[in-house]
This record gives C-alpha cells, structure tokens and sequence, in this order.
C-alpha cells in the first residue's frame, strides 16, 4: 500500500515531541490505559497526506481570523458529488457547519415548532434520540425490522414506521446508510420511504455521512434527493469529510439544499446558535475531497480486511448474533443471547477490558456497537480479549 494502515499511533497522550500541553483524546482518554477502546467513531488512522499538507500550510500564514467557504471548496464538493454518486448539486445548495449533530438540532429548530413531532427510526446514532428533548420538540420513533434468521440483514418497516406517524410528526430524522446496522438501504424501501414521506407531508433530513465508506465492491451509493428529486422541497442532505477521511475534530460538514425557501429557512436559524465556519476544517475539506480518493481506496480495502477478521471471531461466539455491515466501519452485535446479562456492554469492559457502544443509548439494550476502523494488531488484541470471554467452546 501506498499509505500506512497498520502502525499504530499515539492517541492516549499525544502532542508534539518534547512539548505539552497533550491533546487528548475522546476515543482514546474516557477508560484507563489497559482499555482498548473500540467505541467511539473515529479511526486510528492518519488522515490523507493531502490534507496534512494544506493544514501543515494553513498554520504556516499564522492568523486565523473568521473565515469564509471559498468558492474552490463548494465546486470540490460539486465534482465529488457528480462523480461518485451522478447528483450534479449547485454551488449555491451548499451551507458549511460546524458537525453534523448541529445540523439535526439546527433542522428541529428551524423546520418545527414547539411540541411538534421529531421522528427517528431505532436503532439509531444516539444524537438522533435527543434532538426533541433538546429543542423542545415532541420525541418519536418506530423500529427497523430486526434479523430475522442468522445473517439476515435489518430492514425498513415501512408499517411500523407509518403506525408511529401522528398528526403531530412533522420532520423525519433518517440515516442512509444506516449507523449503527452499516445497511444500504435498497431502492425499494427507500422509494418506500419517499412515498410515505410525501403522503404526511413530512419534511426529512437525511443523513448520508457514511456514503463514502460502502464496504461491497458492487454497492453504490445514491443519495436521496438525487433518487427522488420530488422531495426537493422538503429535504436536507448533510454530508462530511469527518468519516471518511477522519476529520471529526474539524468539525466541518455541510447541508445540501436545492430548494431555496428551505435553505434559507435553515439558514435563517443557523444565525446567532452556529460558530463560524473552521477555517482548517474547510481547506481540509478540499484536500480530502480534492485529493483524497487514493487514500480513500486503500482504507476501504483495509476496513474489509478488518470486517472479514471479526466476521471469523463472531462465527465463534455463541449467542452473538451480527449481520456484516454494507458500509462505515461500525459493526452491530446482538449479545442477548450470549449470556451476559441485561448490559453486555459493561461486562465486557469490566471482564476483557475492551470498550465499546453501548446499544441502549441508540435505543436496543443488549447489543453493542463495535469500531472495527483501526489497525489490523489493535483489532485482533481486542478480538482475542473478546474470545477469551465470549468463545465459550474454546
């Protein structure tokens, strides 16, 4: 390979060599030292050389005053979009933000009113589950339809769904592809969706962060609004680099919107709750979409090389039920038949030191979210801790 993948860094006490302060870590600095932590979605992996060198240049002219989105960045992302997923978005549809979750909260806001309903579909990132409580918006989900044979894939339910519809709901919070399960959603159940979307007259922010990262060859990924351009009126697409090119501490990412009432209703409400834009995240931004994608082909081929190494220690665990995931790098484990309890999660950190999501904040106790995007040796020293707990006819 071109790029490293397999040496492992400093992340539990970083910072430049012979200097303080450190720059913890969230992923790395939560547990004590003989935690290996898996939770958290970040990768242990250095970021594009490409964006090492704009950042490394950006600090060298040493001021860094409020910024703007430069024209450069928004026609990046234009070709990007054109080229991996035949959606020719406008320069114009483009609003730059600090982080996907402030979208969500910033679409609640500005999208809804007082008591109206925030519909979400669990399992589910757990930032999706707290929009309504913290925007004073009325809290409603359905749920996906679980496996329901070993190796079956989760699927939409579109009835579920529709029964958790009230006249009340007015926004849908929906994620494509789906964290935590890593489905690709199939055209059918996504055309589903969109019909059912237009029937309630719903509005629907689609969060399509992970599109970049799809695990099978052949899979494609096409974002929603490029599928259905019937909802234009009514839908928000948020990407970001943050995933993909692991640029979370940025905090940049941005709102597609073709529709001008509705981006300048979401723009409206950005004004006074949203920083500024991040001048390194943004010039980020261009070097990893400009120039990443060599980069962005090998960790693919890496992170399949993780997934087929945990699919081998999964087939060894009894109870532990888990269908491999088409996209990210965040692999969903079923451990309630594993013999663990009603918190798995726990268990395992207290009794194999390994750290992982616990599935009750994404609204299913007795699953755990496992981050598999890291080096080849950390994976297979928290596999084996695993094993040696889980892997009772060893």
């Amino acid at each position: 390979m071109q790029h490293d993948f397999a040496t492992p860094i400093e992340r539990r006490h970083p910072r430049a060599q012979g200097q303080t302060p450190e720059w913890p870590s969230m992923k790395w600095g939560r547990y004590t030292p003989d935690v290996l932590p898996l939770w958290v979605a970040d990768m242990d992996f250095v970021s594009p050389p490409a964006v090492m060198k704009v950042l490394h240049d950006r600090t060298e002219h040493g001021v860094f005053g409020y910024g703007g989105v430069p024209n450069s960045l928004r026609d990046t992302l234009c070709a990007w979009s054109l080229e991996h997923y035949a959606w020719n978005i406008e320069p114009d549809w483009q609003l730059w933000l600090p982080g996907v979750v402030p979208a969500l909260h910033i679409a609640s806001l500005a999208l809804t009113e007082p008591g109206e309903g925030v519909l979400t579909v669990t399992p589910i990132y757990p930032p999706f589950l707290k929009v309504a409580d913290n925007t004073g918006r009325l809290k409603q989900t359905a749920s996906l339809a679980a496996p329901i044979t070993s190796g079956a894939p989760w699927r939409l339910d579109l009835e579920a769904l529709e029964e958790a519809i009230t006249p009340a709901t007015c926004l849908l919070l929906w994620c494509h592809p789906h964290n935590p399960t890593g489905r690709i959603w199939d055209e059918q159940e996504l055309a589903g969706l969109a019909e059912l979307v237009c029937r309630h007259d719903l509005l629907l922010v689609s969060d399509e962060l992970h599109c970049d990262l799809l695990l099978e060859e052949d899979a494609r990924h096409r974002p929603l609004a490029a599928m259905f351009p019937a909802l234009a009126s009514r839908l928000v697409t948020l990407w970001a680099p943050s995933k993909t090119f692991n640029l979370a501490g940025l905090t940049t990412a941005c709102a597609v919107i073709s529709d001008d009432k509705l981006r300048a209703r979401f723009a409206a409400k950005c004004r006074g709750l949203m920083p500024e834009t991040n001048v390194l995240g943004l010039v980020a931004a261009e070097a990893a979409y400009g120039q990443g994608e060599s980069w962005r082909q090998e960790l693919l081929e890496t992170l399949r090389k993780n997934l087929a190494r945990l699919v081998e220690a999964v087939s060894c665990w009894p109870g532990v039920e888990m269908h491999p995931p088409q996209s990210t790098y965040l692999a969903w484990l079923d451990l309630r038949q594993a013999g663990l309890g009603k918190n798995p999660q726990k268990i395992l950190l207290k009794e194999a030191r390994v750290a992982l999501s616990d599935g009750a904040d994404f609204g299913w106790p007795g699953f755990v979210r496992l981050n598999f995007g890291t080096t080849p040796n950390q994976l297979n020293e928290a596999l084996g801790r695993l094993d040696a707990l889980l892997n009772t006819a060893g």
